[in-house]
Order: C-alpha cells, then structure tokens, then sequence
C-alpha cells in the first residue's frame, strides 16, 4: 500500500513537473513580447523632446498611444484566441513587435525628417500596442488549454511575473543601448527580439480549437463585468503609485522614489511566486477579499507616511496586496464562460485593468492639484475599498444562489 502511494505522488510530481514547465514555455512569449515594449519607455519621450524638438505633450503622446491600440484591441483579440487558435494568436502578436522595431529603426533613421520620424514612432507604438494585445491574452489562452483549466491562477500568476519582470529590466536595458549605440539599436533589438519570439513559438505544439457553439461578445461582456469593474478598482494603487510616488517624495523633500518602488515590485513578484497556490486552495473571492484589503492599507499608510521608511513599506503592502488581485478575480471571471470562450473573457476581463490605469492619472492628478501630493493615495484606498465591498457582494450572492 505504502509503495503505491508513493509512486502515486511520484506520479503526480512528475504531471506537476511536466505542467510547468509548458506554462513557463508559454508565458516565455509574454516576457519577450514585454521586453520590447518596456525596451523604448525610457527613450522615446527624450528623442521626440530633444532630437525632434516637440514638445512635452507629443512627447507624453508617443508613449500612451500605445495603450489605445492596446484597449481597442483587446476584445477582437480574445475572440480570435477562441476562433482561430491562442498560438496563432501570439505568433501573429510577435510579428506585430518585430514591426514596432523595423518602424522605431526607420524613425531613427529619419531623425532630421521631424515629422516623418515621428510618424513612424507613432506607428511603432500603435504596433507595439496591438502585439501586446495579442501575446498578452494569446499567451494566457493557449497556457490554459494546454494544461487545463485547473492551473488558471498559476498561469495567469506566471504570466504577471513575466510581464513585470521583463518591464522592469527592458526600461534600462534601453536606456544602455540608447547610450552605448544609439537609438536605432533598440529597434534593432527589438525586430531580433520579435523574430527570436516567432521562432520559438513556431516550434511549441498548440492548444486544441474548441469548436462548440460560442456566446455573443455581449453575453461574455456581461458575465465578466462586475469582476472586471473589481480589478479596475484594485488597479488604480498601482496607478497612483507608478504616476505619483516620486513627486509625493519631491513634495517632502525625501529621496529614494525609486527604492518605494523596487519594493512595490519587489513584494508584487514575492506574492505571485509564493501564494499563487492560494487561489486554488481558497479560492478566488477570499483571495481578492484578502488581497484588496491589504492594498487598501498599504496606500492608507502611504498616504499617512511621516517618513520615507513609512512609504516604503506602504509601497511594499501595496505591491503584496495587489499581486493577487488580478489573478484571483481572474479565475472566477474566466470560470463564468464556457472554454470556447476563454480567450474572449480574458480580453475582456484585462481590458478593465488598462482602462483603469489610463484614466488614473488624469483623475489622481486632479486631486494632487487641489490637494497634496498624499491625496491620490487616499484616492487609491478609496477606490480599493470599494473593490473590497463588491467583491464581497459578489461572494454573498454566489454563496446564496
């Protein structure tokens, strides 16, 4: 009996073993996709102000018309995960970053044609925002039918390491080679980085086309709504805390901005790595629950911080309780759809979560103006409050059905 058991478990490891690593082949394609789209952040602002000569409004412009194309294009993106296959999905999304580099290659190469160079900055962007549209959600979709439903909140966790991982190194990264060969070798980069994508992703086996009867975008939209409004919610600390952490400590006159959020990373990524399994042990409702609360407070102590110690450790409980809320309502939403439709709710469900942090900062920075630098963090724990209250409603009345 002893010796069944035990080959039972072995077994089991060994199917666990073989799952991870087809998610983390999968959710590879995220962390490249992601590489080159944190790879320009920090150049393209100062090469539209000081090469080309526009001003901080153009400037400001060439990197968030990027996450229009990204918005627009997320619903259309889910449904061609569901129709046409999550792996063609993403190989169609790592051509789209390879454009976004031959086009910021020509726009270097253009420099002393202003218009024509920020023309096709421009087009980069919008490339760039379409490619991440498609291996965002394509990458998701295809790790979930590959090893089954059951590991959602694995993938989905695995794949916000990749994306945060690879923004936090490509921002440098660009910023070296921009310095050391010029601006035209991160296009370069990243063209060699969508090729070395479409590569890889040519040679994994793809995850099977569902092909029962789907439902209409508006019955998905109506399903995933009240989760999605939830992430949105939760959202908006990582929004307030990205937009507005370093000029809350130029108001004080402290330094070290930076270290608040390498903490905020730094306890995101330890929450994801350490408690993903949470979710499915819990489940969803009581992680989000949990989750929110503990951002809530995290941006409660920013906005009371006396210190610069206080705000960090106010950016870490942000980071921590925000690392799971995305996955954890993530689960639920994708569970309220039929499998064929598992891409479309993914784009749906992720479209909330770039609506919020496009219009967070506008609103946040209204409360800055008329306010202090502290106030968008309240207005973030205010927001994540009311996260906290759905989320519970929903768990009542799904407790209760």
């Amino acid at each position: 009996m002893l010796k069944r058991n035990e080959a039972a478990v072995v077994a089991r490891e060994r199917a666990e073993g073989s799952e991870s690593a087809r998610i983390f082949a999968t959710v590879s394609f995220t962390f490249i996709c992601y590489l080159t789209v944190g790879l320009p952040l920090a150049v393209i602002p100062p090469f539209v102000h000081d090469r080309l000569g526009y001003g901080a409004v153009l400037a400001g412009l060439s990197i968030s018309v990027q996450y229009a194309a990204t918005v627009l294009s997320r619903s259309q993106v889910g449904q061609m995960a569901d129709t046409l296959g999550a792996k063609l999905t993403v190989l169609r999304g790592l051509v789209a970053c390879g454009v976004a580099g031959i086009f910021v290659l020509v726009a270097a190469l253009a420099v002393e044609i202003h218009g024509a160079s920020l023309g096709f900055l421009l087009a980069s962007r919008l490339a760039l925002g379409v490619g991440e549209s498609l291996v965002g959600t394509g990458a998701i979709a295809w790790a979930i039918g590959s090893v089954g439903p059951h590991q959602t909140a694995r993938v989905i966790s695995w794949n916000g390491i990749a994306t945060y991982g690879a923004l936090a190194l490509g921002a440098p990264l660009g910023v070296l080679l921009a310095a050391q060969f010029g601006f035209e070798s991160v296009g370069i980069v990243t063209i060699l980085l969508g090729v070395l994508g479409f590569v890889l992703a040519r040679r994994r086996t793809p995850s099977p086309i569902l092909e029962e009867k789907k439902l209409d975008f508006r019955a998905v939209l109506g399903r995933v709504v009240p989760y999605g409004t939830v992430l949105a919610l939760g959202a908006t600390g990582f929004g307030v805390i990205g937009s507005f952490i370093t000029l809350f400590y130029r108001s004080r006159d402290w330094s070290g901005a930076a270290f608040s959020l390498s903490m905020f990373g730094l306890f995101f990524v330890a929450a994801r790595v350490l408690f993903a399994n949470s979710i499915n042990r819990y489940g969803g409702f009581r992680v989000a629950i949990l989750s929110l609360s503990v951002e809530c407070l995290g941006l409660v102590t920013l906005w009371y911080a006396a210190s610069p110690i206080a705000a960090m450790v106010g950016a870490a409980l942000t980071g921590f309780g925000f690392a799971l809320v995305f996955p954890s309502l993530g689960v639920v939403a994708i569970g309220r759809v039929p499998p064929q439709n598992r891409g479309a709710a993914i784009g749906v469900y992720s479209v909330f979560a770039d609506i919020a942090l496009g219009i967070t900062g506008p609103v946040a920075g209204f409360a800055a103006g008329h306010f202090t630098y502290a106030a968008p963090f309240m207005f973030g724990a205010i927001a994540t409050a009311l996260g906290v209250t759905l989320t519970m409603g929903l768990y009542l009345r799904e407790r209760l059905a």
